[in-house]
């Protein structure tokens, strides 16, 4: 009902009608004085912040609670990464060069179990063994609260439940030589929860009977599943975060396209993974169509598939029409990326962003921004133009939750490696970053796409991330908008606006003129990313 003179600046459409490329921001340097970004005009407010809404779709079938996404890079996303992504309300996406099949899945085991929810697959032992079997159990998988069943495994017929309790006072010495029936809690004296029994019944049950375990049995009375008390904790810390059907943390695990990713889809469907992401540098490829129909065809019921990379509407077309659940939208933008530069393909990542997600939005398929993510604003700027969800490299790569080691640098700081998937040093580590590239295995020359590089230290995802969710409500909130849906309903309607800035205008809007500055987390994160 606004008075059309007092419209300001532009719809969305009248951003993007010059054809010029855009992004969130580019970076200022004593080279590049002439780059033109935007920034969103605020709105009115009325609302709290903790009101605003980010739930979002990552594919056709699965929503989020926060649209944040860690990419699946070897120095970004393994188990523990994924972890706390999930428990944050994001997602996690495994990275692929391991050096075995195996060891990927296992990556995505470990996140299935963590918030176990009914763990499908509890480990078990039989009355036979003995308490030393028992430590062995706890040496490997980390507890000692174990069902024992007739055969030791899951599917057999319940008998019992062991416990620390059980054996906190039993001499080490004895270990060996005391079975597991002599110091178990027998069948007969165990709370038990029905086959039928949802998660939230239950817990409930966890929280009156004030039990550890809740063994789910069938009507013959064998073991299918395990409930644990601990994870009523894990609720209360995390209310947010993302949880299949079964009450187990959300995962997704990236695969090249080559004939050898079957069996790794294969393995990873089998260890219960949610997405599957087909990891190319250019999603449009006869092998990527290819591979998207075989898991279609072979896997009607799931898991859904996330395919990529794309920054044009006529690759996107030809990956929804193979059967693409979402999209990866990005080409030369991450900050250890050249593919632009060497290859001169790509585009501005803001402009792709646009196009893709205009046209995916026709056919009601989600869309990720990955690449040039530097700061909360960029997320901001990311949804509004369309993303569902953006994909983080390096902002995530310095945490305490990305793989590697940290080492002290130059001046005393504290960094952690991070490499682009497309640089000589991946590529010669593992061979599915050659895939990534369309580069043989046997190649002499190899070009590479991505750099090699150090990040700072940022601290703990579980810090960073609730950071980042509520800068992002802080952004929607200015806008003047109660949720993303909203957000980008506005942008489409014309209701929420945009502007265009000059390089002088973003050296304005960021910090300037001053003495000295004290850092905050905001400058910290600005600084890693190498604002000037």
């Amino acid at each position: 009902n606004m008075d059309p003179s007092l419209v300001d600046g532009q719809s969305i459409e009248e951003l993007f009608e010059s054809k010029q490329g855009i992004t969130y921001k580019y970076l200022l340097s004593l080279y590049i004085h002439s780059t033109i970004d935007f920034n969103i005009l605020p709105g009115y407010i009325d609302f709290s912040v903790t009101s605003v809404s980010l739930d979002t779709s990552l594919t056709r079938n699965i929503t989020l609670k926060a649209p944040l996404v860690s990419s699946p890079m070897d120095t970004v996303t393994e188990a523990e990464m994924a972890i706390a992504m999930a428990l944050h309300g994001g997602i996690g996406i495994v990275h692929a060069n391991f050096p075995s099949k195996e060891d990927q899945a296992k990556e995505v085991n470990k996140v299935k179990r963590y918030k176990q929810g009914f763990i499908t697959h509890p480990q078990c032992i039989t009355a036979d063994s003995t308490v030393a079997d028992l430590m062995e159990i706890k040496a490997k998988k980390g507890f000692t609260g174990t069902p024992v069943t007739q055969t030791g495994k899951y599917g057999s017929k319940l008998l019992g439940l062991i416990t620390s309790r059980d054996v906190d006072f039993l001499p080490q010495s004895r270990w060996a030589s005391t079975k597991i029936g002599e110091v178990m809690v027998p069948r007969d004296r165990l709370i038990i929860g029905e086959e039928s029994l949802t998660l939230k019944d239950a817990y409930d049950i966890l929280e009156n009977e004030k039990k550890g375990k809740l063994p789910i049995i069938n009507g013959n009375d064998e073991l299918v599943s395990l409930i644990a008390r601990t994870d009523l904790k894990k609720a209360r810390e995390f209310p947010y975060a993302s949880y299949d059907s079964m009450g187990q943390l959300r995962v997704g695990a990236a695969v090249s396209t080559r004939e050898a990713a079957k069996e790794s889809i294969k393995l990873l469907a089998e260890a219960g993974v949610d997405v599957i992401v087909i990891d190319s540098s250019n999603g449009s490829s006869k092998y990527q169509v290819d591979l998207v129909r075989w898991i279609k065809e072979n896997y009607p019921k799931g898991p859904d598939v996330i395919c990529g990379n794309v920054v044009t509407k006529q690759q996107a077309k030809l990956l929804i029409d193979s059967g693409a659940d979402g999209l990866r939208i990005g080409m030369g933008s991450g900050s250890i990326c050249i593919t632009q530069e060497v290859m001169a393909v790509g585009r501005a990542q803001g402009t792709a962003v646009y196009e893709v997600a205009s046209y995916a939005r026709t056919r009601n398929v989600p869309v990720l921004a990955d690449g040039g993510i530097r700061d909360v604003g960029y997320i901001t700027k990311a949804l509004s133009l369309g993303a569902n969800a953006v994909m983080m490299g390096g902002l995530l790569a310095g945490t305490n939750e990305a793989p590697g080691e940290y080492f002290w640098g130059a001046n005393g700081v504290r960094l952690k490696k991070y490499r682009g998937m497309g640089s000589i040093d991946a590529m010669e580590a593992h061979t599915s970053s050659q895939d990534r590239y369309f580069t043989a295995s046997d190649e002499q020359v190899k070009v590479a796409q991505g750099v090699t590089a150090t990040m700072l230290d940022r601290g703990s995802i579980h810090k960073f991330v609730p950071y980042l969710v509520r800068g992002i409500q802080h952004g929607l909130q200015d806008i003047g908008v109660h949720s993303i849906k909203e957000l980008q309903e506005g942008a489409q309607k014309g209701s929420v606006r945009f502007e265009k800035r000059s390089p002088n205008a973003q050296l304005e809007g960021g910090v300037h003129s001053l003495h000295s500055v004290t850092s905050t987390h905001h400058l910290t994160t600005a600084l890693t990313m190498g604002n000037p």
